[in-house]
């Protein structure tokens, strides 16, 4: 395949500036999203105040936007594939910024978890198309693995700005301002996607398929609706929604392989890297969300610190997040992904061991190794998933594959969100009162080590010889699929 039909735009490989500007602006692109989250993370005592809502209205804030990002992530990756990966990403950028203009005009609860939902559909077009085009623009894999762990860095300093820059707007300007900030971001990387970013689609463009992404949206909804409301409704609420995020699934499961382009190719996970990047990306992202929620509500709430403050007390965990990740990324390049798992999976699991079975929220030494475990953790945690759930894989692929992950990253954080805030709820009752929350955090706690010792044990099985050979296979299948059609029907 010629670089030219990867990009359609030149015949030469671009150069090392042009591969560096796609880079920063593919950047711009994550630190949006994710600045938008931490940002949010230190308003939510605001808002709750503002609009008289508890946990469960702060639960919607959050997984409303990721909740979409998650159902949506995969079509927009096959789509950027197929009209072309500049055209969505642009779209994308537009939308967002939007949405988070009308986020900041909010007049109720109701309409800011709406506006959520429009900043999430922009948002579906930003990272998994950012990363199909960086996964084609840096085609050296050592260098895609240094771009990917410069990817990752983004996610740190997001989360070592995010709760300081966010702490500081709801204190001087208010909560409303949080948003502002992804306004003249936003814009300028629209301004350099039309100079800089080169279009590029997949040779063979995959079709659309609407029954299996309204499946998606199913499953993940419900199942998210469920675990929510289940607090406040009891078993009326959980056993139907339960039952058909269930029904969803099993359709899926059937549906999907009798489709000669399935919108979820499950011949990916015949790949033992690629299955297990996605369980790593579900587990570490559900324990940060729910991290971030249970930190935030607490140094607010139950030790009346203002946001500004809190921000800073979690500022040591954002900073080991920021200095690991490209670390990260260079150990991936230079040695694979295990060595990193390994780290991740066990500093995540005694942050959570230290809250869970030493109460470290009582104690503030206590409480700032925890958050430099769980730094230290997370920082070393996204370089493999990325660069796992992409190398290795036919380039045609790249896009849906990449929005596999980022899919596994946002379901992952939806159910963070949902299960821990859940815990939380039926613990301290659903008004979120700070009464007994150590206490009633403590099962919330041991399920965030339970998801860490998930991204140790899958790391150790899926980063071996065998599993590397699964991916190979895998890997030669896709590109025998792509060049004959009519093998489609053999992964059925």
């Amino acid at each position: 395949m010629s670089v030219s039909e990867i990009t359609g735009t030149t015949q030469t490989r671009p150069s090392q500036r042009r591969r560096l500007l796609v880079l920063a602006i593919c950047c711009m692109s994550l630190l949006i999203v994710s600045l938008d989250t931490t940002v949010l993370n230190v308003a939510l005592p605001s808002m709750r105040r503002e609009f008289h809502t508890g946990v469960a209205g702060m639960q919607w804030t959050v997984d409303a936007y990721t909740l979409v990002l998650a159902s949506l992530l995969i079509l927009a990756g096959s789509t950027a594939d197929r009209i072309g990966r500049r055209k969505v990403f642009k779209t994308g950028l537009v939308l967002f910024t939007l949405g988070s203009v009308l986020c900041s005009l909010a007049p109720n609860l109701e309409s800011l978890v709406a506006f959520r939902m429009l900043q999430a559909i922009g948002g579906s077009m930003l990272n998994p198309v950012a990363m199909s085009i960086i996964t084609n623009t840096f085609t050296d894999p050592r260098e895609r693995a240094r771009a990917i762990g410069a990817w990752g860095a983004v996610v740190g300093i997001s989360m070592a700005a995010g709760p300081v820059v966010g702490g500081l707007l709801v204190e001087t300007v208010g909560w409303r301002s949080i948003f502002w900030i992804n306004v003249p971001v936003g814009l300028t990387a629209l301004l350099l996607t039309w100079r800089y970013v080169p279009e590029s689609r997949a040779p063979k463009p995959r079709r659309a398929d609407p029954v299996g992404q309204l499946l998606v949206i199913t499953l993940l909804g419900s199942l998210t609706y469920a675990i929510i409301e289940a607090p406040t409704t009891g078993p009326a609420t959980l056993l139907p929604f339960a039952a058909l995020a269930a029904a969803a699934l099993t359709a899926l499961v059937l549906y999907e392989p009798r489709r000669p382009e399935p919108l979820i190719d499950l011949c990916f996970f015949r790949s033992a890297p690629f299955s297990g990047a996605t369980v790593i990306a579900i587990s570490s992202f559900a324990a940060l969300s729910g991290f971030l929620f249970l930190n935030t509500l607490y140094l607010q709430d139950v030790r009346g610190l203002t946001a500004l403050q809190a921000g800073l007390y979690m500022l040591p965990m954002a900073a080991l997040t920021f200095l690991c990740a490209p670390l990260s990324g260079r150990l991936v390049a230079g040695r694979g992904p295990r060595l990193p798992l390994i780290v991740a999976g066990t500093s995540m699991a005694a942050c959570g061991l230290l809250f869970a079975a030493f109460e470290a929220e009582t104690s503030t030494p206590l409480l700032f190794t925890g958050y430099v475990l769980f730094g230290l953790g997370f920082g070393m945690v996204n370089a493999p998933i990325t660069n796992t759930a992409v190398s290795g894989m036919p380039r045609s692929q790249a896009g849906v594959a990449a929005a596999v992950a980022s899919t596994s990253r946002q379901t992952g954080a939806t159910l963070g969100v949902a299960v821990i805030g859940s815990v939380l709820a039926a613990g301290t009752g659903a008004a979120g009162h700070a009464t007994g929350f150590v206490e009633a955090a403590r099962p919330a706690w041991w399920i965030i080590t339970a998801c860490a010792l998930t991204v140790l044990a899958v790391g150790l099985a899926t980063s071996g010889r065998w599993a590397r050979e699964t991916a190979r296979r895998t890997a030669q299948r896709l590109e025998s699929a792509d060049t004959h059609p009519t093998a489609d029907d053999s992964r059925a």
